[in-house]
């Protein structure tokens, strides 16, 4: 048996769903069991609880083989980043009672740094916070997500496809989601460890690529530009992030176009990624029109 959390998110899906396909037992910890009720159909055993129940945790965590945490995405986090200490704080109490054989974390590319990050800061501070754990704890700092770009396939029927990577030109890493499903699974059933160790997800990418990949998709000419620094705020509004509150993600792809996220951090591994973006374009597209 095998703990997934975040399992009606993306990443804890395709992680699920990568078990499932192994013959591997899968158990969830849901706030809402009628939102995973496709997974329960699959076999899932689903657990009532959430983030903030570090009790549920625990249970959750009982007799399992290995377990994949993560944090909840939080796109207009309090300044103190409190949301994500309070979940960490759960974690390593719910840890350290179950002492589960191997914990998977989903991280992300720049979590090695404390400042300058945005919304990864988070990530940095569950690094930070499993670092006095004794178990086998396996980071997966991915990149960024392809399915971020998903938006394309809406905006850039024209041919401008607006992003925040500046320059275009300039690669850094990302990956599918599909792919951190896959390595998380792999590292929950495959050879042991011990300790602690940092794995690098993704491939080296520009914006420029991913913009040509989408065009292919469109059967259009597609062409990424930059949104001026000046009008990010009102551009990360307009997806529903609160006036005033867009700095996290602001600072978090500042980093990215300093070079923060790229690969090659000393002591981690690294996996390229399998799955491209054109895959993801092509499997949203499919499925819109399914």
């Amino acid at each position: 048996m095998f703990l997934v959390m975040g399992i009606t998110g993306k990443v804890g899906g395709a992680t699920a769903k990568h078990l499932l396909a192994q013959g591997k037992e899968v158990r969830a910890l849901v706030r809402n069991p009628g939102k995973a009720a496709k997974w329960a159909d699959e076999g899932v055993q689903l657990v009532d609880g959430d983030w903030s129940d570090p009790a549920a945790i625990e249970m959750a965590l009982r007799n399992v083989e290995g377990a994949f945490v993560m944090l909840p995405a939080q796109w207009a986090p309090s300044p103190d980043y409190k949301e994500a200490k309070a979940v960490i704080a759960n974690y390593v109490g719910a840890l350290a009672q179950a002492a589960p054989p191997r914990v998977v974390a989903l991280s992300s590319m720049g979590a090695n740094r404390t400042s300058g990050l945005g919304m990864i800061t988070a990530l940095s501070l569950l690094e930070e916070g499993f670092r006095d754990l004794k178990l086998p704890i396996a980071y997966v700092r991915a990149g960024g997500f392809f399915e971020n770009f998903l938006y394309g396939l809406q905006v850039a029927q024209g041919g401008r496809f607006p992003v925040y990577h500046n320059p275009t030109d300039r690669k850094s890493t990302m990956v599918a989601t599909d792919d951190i499903g896959a390595k998380v699974a792999a590292l929950l059933t495959g050879p042991a460890w011990l300790k602690h160790r940092v794995i690098e997800l993704g491939s080296m990418v520009s914006a420029d690529e991913v913009a040509t990949q989408l065009g292919e998709v469109l059967k259009v000419d597609v062409k990424a530009f930059a949104i001026p620094r000046a009008g990010w705020s009102a551009a990360f509004e307009q997806f529903g992030i609160p006036k005033g509150q867009t700095g996290p993600a602001e600072a978090m792809f500042d980093a990215v176009n300093s070079g923060w996220m790229d690969l090659g951090v000393e002591g981690s591994e690294h996996v390229p990624g399998a799955t491209s973006a054109l895959d993801v374009f092509a499997a949203a597209q499919k499925a819109a029109t399914a």
